[in-house]
Formats: structure tokens, C-alpha cells, sequence
């Protein structure tokens, strides 16, 4: 049985955003919603369910409001621009968040904690590009991302940080299955049903072995996954 908590999910009108709202609500939590004032109409389909506080994910008073009294802080780290707005988010959540509050952080597998990750070379040609459109075209910023992991893994705050894999819409698998680097041959398969990522972050709220880990995850009914499972 899961305990009822409060939550905040900060970046709750993204697609990720939105299939943690309805995790959260399906496990009984209380929400709050954590999202730019132009996107809360994308909430509609949880009028009266859940708490909304429009603002810049990046805005520490917005920030402040919303996780007041939260057991539990789901951030979407998003690079946006080049005004370090992940790094801003990060640091806010974690600054303001309740003491001993759990917090988990989404972002992708090119964020590594320990350097100890082995990329495959389209993962790393893809993010070579991609840094590459956004120096002339200025509308995300990896090294922000980077940076505001970076922060959470220097935090004692009790964090989690899940990395996704290539994500997609269908219906739910299950639970992804994670470990530890890119480069786990688990890990092959490079996807995961993005209703099932936003699972994981709503379990990990609940889950201990979790705590300071920066799980890198891929669908459980990928081919490789399920080739290391035996199956």
C-alpha cells in the first residue's frame, strides 16, 4: 500500500508532466502543478483535482509557494534557452523543498554522474549536433542541464536523479527496468513508453534504493531488456 502524500510536479503541463499528474492522482497523492502561465489550460483534464501555480519553473517565489507542505518534489529538468532556466529550476527545488523532502529530477542519458557512462556513437552524434543547431539557433542549452545535475549531486537532499532513454508515446509496459551506466547491455534497446517514465518518477517517491542514484532506464518489453531477462 502507497502512503497518500503531497506532491509538487514542477513542469506539470509537459507530456511527461501530465502522465506524472495522472500516476500521482491514480496513487491517491494530493498534487501540485508547477507550470508557465501560457501552458496551464494543458491541465484542464485535472480541473478541480490539483493545485496550479503558474510561473517560470526558474521563479523561486513561484517555487517557494508550490512545494510548501510537499512530502515529495518532481522537477522535469528543461534546458530551455540559455538562461541556465534547469539550473535555476534545480536549485530553487532545492534551496525551498521541505526538509526531508524526496525529490526526483528527470533528464536524459547524456547526463552522467560519475564519467563512467559508454555512449553509443549515434547518441553521441546526435547530442554533437545538437549542441552544435542550439550555438546558432540559441533555444536549449545542454551544459545548463548538465550543470543543474551537477548541483543535485552535490545535495545531501534526499534526491534521485532518472535518466530517460529515447522516449514514445504508447500504452503503458510496466515499469522500466534501470541500472546504473549507459553501456549496460540492458540498456541496448534505447526507448521507454514515456507513461512508464513518468511511473518510475512517481514510484521512486516511495522507493529507498533509489536515494542518490542516477538510474538510466529502458522499457521492460524492449527487445534487450527482455533478452536479459531470458526471455
Amino acid at each position: 500500500m502507497v502512503l497518500a502524500v503531497k506532491v509538487c510536479i514542477v513542469g506539470a503541463s509537459g507530456k511527461l508532466g501530465r502522465y506524472m499528474v495522472r500516476h500521482a492522482l491514480e496513487r491517491g497523492h494530493e498534487v501540485v502543478g508547477v507550470c508557465r502561465a501560457k501552458s496551464v489550460a494543458k491541465l484542464d483534464a485535472f480541473k478541480g483535482r490539483i493545485q496550479i501555480f503558474p510561473g517560470a519553473t526558474n521563479d523561486r517565489e513561484v517555487i517557494r509557494r508550490a512545494v510548501q507542505g510537499c512530502d515529495g518534489v518532481l522537477t522535469v529538468l528543461v534546458p530551455w534557452g540559455h538562461q541556465q532556466y534547469a539550473t535555476g529550476t534545480a536549485q530553487a527545488v532545492l534551496d525551498l523543498a521541505a526538509p526531508g523532502a524526496r525529490l526526483v529530477f528527470s533528464c536524459g542519458w547524456h547526463i552522467s554522474r560519475d564519467g563512467q557512462d559508454v555512449y553509443p556513437r549515434s547518441l553521441l552524434l546526435q547530442a554533437s549536433i545538437f549542441r552544435w543547431v542550439t550555438r546558432l539557433i540559441p533555444f536549449a542549452d545542454l551544459a545548463d542541464q548538465e550543470e543543474a545535475c551537477r548541483r543535485v549531486f552535490a545535495s545531501d537532499r534526499r534526491w534521485t536523479v532518472v535518466r530517460g532513454s529515447d522516449l514514445e508515446e504508447g500504452p503503458s509496459e510496466g515499469l522500466p527496468v534501470w541500472r546504473r551506466h549507459v553501456g549496460d547491455p540492458v540498456l541496448a534497446s534505447n526507448r521507454t513508453r514515456r507513461i512508464d517514465f513518468a511511473r518510475l518518477m512517481v514510484e521512486a517517491l516511495a522507493n529507498d534504493a533509489l536515494l542518490h542514484e542516477a538510474p538510466a532506464i529502458v522499457g521492460c518489453r524492449t527487445k534487450s531488456a527482455l533478452a536479459a531477462a531470458g526471455l
